[in-house]
């Protein structure tokens, strides 16, 4: 069985800020959505350059991070 992976990419303001981030849940802001990321799935990310990173996971970890969201 083949599980999807979501490539979820970052971008950050020169203060370090999170300024767009994919898949976020409408009802988080882009920051809060990455600090969610950062504490569940911190080993699945890569920094990039030119204040950019991407979070690889698969689908079945997306839809269960927000629904989690989604409760809060």
């Amino acid at each position: 069985m083949h599980v999807e992976t979501v490539m979820i990419h970052v971008r950050f303001a020169p203060d370090g800020s999170v300024t767009e981030i994919g898949e976020r849940p409408p009802a988080l802001t882009p920051q809060a959505w990455f600090n969610l990321l950062s504490v569940k799935a911190a080993d699945q990310y890569q920094t990039f350059a030119g204040g950019r990173g991407v979070f690889r996971l698969g689908r079945p970890v997306v839809e269960g991070l927000k629904g989690a969201a989604a409760a809060q």
